[in-house]
């Protein structure tokens, strides 16, 4: 890591933190809306409207901090680009169960569950990694790791399009669980660009 003689603003690593923290929270939500019945649903999305409004206060105190903090730890635009990545993987996941809510799905399509697990993982994954911001060190596995997760998801969400246009479902359930399931792909994505966004503040101050 590059030595510096000016003193940085150190808040920014706890709120990247807590953040990534937040994202384990919806990821559990994930999972809880997995086994739920319909009836409970209601009662999950709330608690994951919660969990995303938390994210947004969190997001809005890093843009604040930054516009604040005459020297920050890395780059601007680093900064901005993380918080940004991070806030959208929230908005996925909450826009997701939001749908089933909305759309009254009685069945999600099998498959689902393993794009679920795969954003678990990511968000474990990413709420361990952002502590290592602070040193830059031990940072390499996490993005590869989560670059392979999204392969993955990737691989999943085919599998998933195939299925829903087999014929098995009536015309209005694919255009309900398609949506669904593409917004799953896009908080898989997301986690793929806090990886990347990691990856160059790492290689910037290296």
């Amino acid at each position: 890591m590059r030595f510096r003689l000016t003193p940085r603003e150190t808040s920014f690593y706890d709120m990247f933190a807590a953040s990534a923290d937040n994202i384990v929270t919806g990821s559990k939500l994930l999972m809880e809306l997995l086994g739920a019945d319909p009836a409970s649903r209601a009662e999950i999305a709330e608690r994951m409207r919660a969990a995303e409004h938390a994210g947004d206060d969190a997001t809005h105190a890093i843009f604040h901090q930054l516009n604040s903090s005459f020297i920050t730890p890395f780059d601007r635009e680093d900064i901005y680009n993380l918080a940004s990545s991070l806030d959208d993987i929230m908005d996925f996941m909450e826009e997701a169960v939001d749908l089933v809510v909305l759309y009254n799905v009685e069945e999600l399509p099998k498959g689902v569950e393993q794009q679920i697990e795969v954003l678990a993982r990511a968000a474990e994954l990413t709420a361990e990694a952002m502590p290592n911001l602070r040193t830059m060190e031990n940072l390499t596995e996490y993005w590869i790791e989560v670059n392979r997760l999204e392969n993955q998801a990737d691989q999943i969400h085919r599998k998933l399009l195939a299925h829903l246009f087999s014929g098995k479902y009536e015309a209005i359930e694919v255009l309900k669980l398609k949506q669904i399931v593409d917004v799953l792909e896009e908080a898989a994505d997301a986690f793929e660009h806090v990886a990347n966004t990691v990856e160059t503040i790492a290689v910037k101050e290296s």
